[in-house]
């Protein structure tokens, strides 16, 4: 297999994945080093394919189904996962979280967490890797884009974050 032929099967891979693939299953799968494929990603995504880097491994970026809000929440580290739960309890997908720094500007990391164990695997990397969420660079302060399934349900998981005392413009 050429390298265009593995870059050709690996964007098939990601685009019929779902669930995100990680580079190490993706190097096993094309029996090649992790870093061929973070490589053959960062090329494919050069070509203009629209791949997305999720902490659990790559997707390709989807027409999303639902509808697309966000909300601005502000917690410490350890509301993180209530945070995430609470969104996913409600049926909604975390697509990503969105900080507004003073040097950088606006920051955006993908997500996509949809379920409790995604939020678990989300918490446990952050551990294992010893890494604070990106939100903990501005006082906790954050936003999230969501897809819920419909306004009834972004309003009752606005109405559930107020609860938790998290949704930001609650707070002021």
């Amino acid at each position: 297999m050429t390298a265009i032929q593995r870059r050709d099967a690996i964007f098939q891979a990601v685009s019929s994945a779902q669930q995100p693939l990680s580079a190490t299953a993706l190097a096993q799968r094309f029996s090649v080093s992790r870093q061929v494929i973070v490589n053959d990603i960062a090329l494919l995504r050069a070509a203009g394919n629209h791949i997305s880097a999720t902490p659990r491994g790559y997707l390709a970026e989807q027409e999303p189904q639902g509808l697309l809000r966000q909300v601005a929440c502000v917690h410490d580290a350890a509301g993180t996962a209530a945070e995430l739960n609470a969104m996913v309890d409600c049926g909604c997908t975390v697509l990503d979280v969105i900080v507004e720094h003073p040097i950088y500007g606006q920051l955006t990391a993908p997500l996509q967490i949809t379920s409790r164990y995604d939020v678990q695997q989300f918490v446990m990397k952050m551990k294992d890797s010893e890494a604070l969420p990106l939100s903990m660079l501005t006082e906790g302060v954050h936003l999230h884009t969501l897809i819920c399934p419909s306004e009834e349900i972004y309003l009752h998981l606005k109405d559930t974050l107020r609860a938790m005392g998290i949704l930001l413009n609650e707070m002021q």
